[in-house]
């Protein structure tokens, strides 16, 4: 329990409706999009100025409490889980625009814009927002900047720091930093790298501006359906070598099909082991150019079917199908851990077909889903918690798909982030030295360990 001292600070800045202490109400932040890890917060602000934010920080610095900045809580990695007996700060009410200049491309938002809400402010004029996790109509901004969001087309557009060119940010002792530039043409170090992708640990961002990008004139969507993951994965080898920079390239297996055929419809081939979903996209005359030379690489992978979008409206079903598949696979299974790791492009086959015999040995299916461009794989484990031990072997399938990762020259996480969930496997990824660096980069910024307090790195004793 925190001292009522805290709690009478807090509440001379929060109205009783924006500071949450009643057990029922806090329940809602107990865990992130990763439910077997959750904690009992002491209790949610929601803040709806920078001022607010600054002093909750600092009424949080003065008494030694660890905080938690939370937009919409769709981490999957735990990296969005309240530290116990700390305070959440809850950013969804600050959703506004700030400044937007179109003829510069450029968007100032707050923490709590929805990823999505971005794109629609700006297709007026013909621009959008090039970062699409699959959570983007319901996550923020704010979540995206901590952990580098990526998504479909992070392959030809880059993740979240590519689009991040500045951002006002409070530290965890309450003083304020300005990182980077609001404009493209910023000069200096990019100071603003440094904070994206840190999963809180270094403080909250309060005003960040992003790169916009002009809509592509053209979009050319192909959907193909395979034998066998092996051939789907070869063919991706193939596009990638022909030199076509796709604007995405996606696979997913049997199951994955199947589930988002039962709950969108979008069409995909049920019958076929893998799914690869390619995109061109770009100026009329550019993707014009290209769409032959995709044309002749599918059609010498001996595809079963292809299947071109006609029009914008099966571009979207086909995109839908794609998007609603973490949530479509709760059709076969109501408890389901998703990981998040990468492997080089070219040992996709090889990681693919471990993971089949680690699902045979652990007697768990795995779904399939991951965006193939660039190797970031998102095996789905299916599971019944009610099973006993049923969570634990999960677990421990998902920690032998990380070590996989690892042992193929990849990586534990492509853009869910460390978190809770995947700490344990980051000394296996890097040597004491790296992380000694990172521990001791952290406790520069955040001395005490206050902002997100045990997520990606082992805390100190405190």
């Amino acid at each position: 329990m925190q001292p009522a001292s805290f709690l009478r600070e807090l509440a001379a800045v929060f109205p009783a409706p924006r500071l949450l202490t009643a057990a029922g109400a806090l329940s809602a932040y107990k865990s992130d999009g990763l439910t077997v890890f959750h904690a009992q917060p002491a209790a949610v602000v929601l803040p709806e100025t920078a001022g607010e934010v600054l002093a909750a920080v600092r009424i949080c610095h003065r008494h030694g409490v660890p905080f938690m900045a939370r937009g919409s809580g769709t981490s999957l990695s735990g990296g969005a889980m309240p530290v116990e007996q700390g305070l959440v700060i809850g950013l969804n009410r600050m959703n506004r625009v700030l400044d937007y200049r179109p003829a510069e491309r450029v968007a100032v938002v707050e923490p709590g814009v929805l990823n999505h809400q971005v794109s629609r402010h700006a297709a007026a004029d013909g621009l959008y927002y090039a970062p699409d996790p699959s959570s983007g109509p319901v996550c923020t901004i704010g979540g995206n900047v901590a952990f580098n969001a990526g998504g479909a087309h992070c392959l030809k557009h880059g993740m979240t720091a590519n689009h991040v060119l500045g951002i006002k940010a409070v530290l965890p002792d309450g003083e304020i930093a300005d990182l980077g530039s609001g404009s493209l043409d910023g000069a200096g170090p990019g100071s603003a790298s440094f904070f994206v992708g840190s999963e809180g640990l270094f403080g909250i961002a309060l005003e960040i501006a992003l790169r916009l990008l002009p809509l592509p004139e053209r979009y050319h969507t192909v959907l193909g359906a395979y034998s066998s993951m092996q051939a789907a994965g070869d063919t991706v080898t193939r596009i990638v070598e022909s030199g076509l920079l796709c604007g995405a390239i996606e696979i997913m297996d049997r199951l994955s099909i199947q589930a988002v055929e039962l709950a969108v419809h979008a069409g995909y081939p049920t019958d076929a082991a893998a799914a690869l979903l390619v995109e061109l996209e770009g100026p009329a005359e550019e993707v014009e150019a290209e769409i032959p030379k995709l044309a002749a690489v599918l059609e010498r992978s001996r595809p079963n079917s292809l299947r071109v979008a006609a029009d914008a409206a099966e571009r979207a079903k086909i995109w839908k199908g794609r998007k609603a598949a973490f949530s479509a696979v709760g059709r076969l299974s109501a408890d389901f851990i998703v990981q998040d790791g990468v492997v080089p492009r070219t040992r996709l086959g090889e990681a693919l077909a471990e993971i089949d015999r680690l699902s045979a040995e652990f007697g768990m299916p795995v779904a399939n889903v991951f965006h193939a461009g660039d190797g970031n794989l998102h095996p789905l484990i299916l599971f019944d918690a009610r099973k006993r031990g049923g969570l634990e072997r999960a677990e421990k399938l998902a920690g032998e798909i990380l070590r996989l990762c690892i042992r193929l020259g990849g990586s534990i996480t492509g853009e869910h982030g460390v978190g809770l969930e995947k700490r344990p496997y980051l000394p296996e990824q890097y040597l004491g030295a790296d992380l000694d660096v990172m521990h001791r980069v952290r406790r520069a910024v955040d001395p005490r360990e206050l902002a997100n307090r045990g997520k990606m790195l082992v805390p100190a004793a405190v």
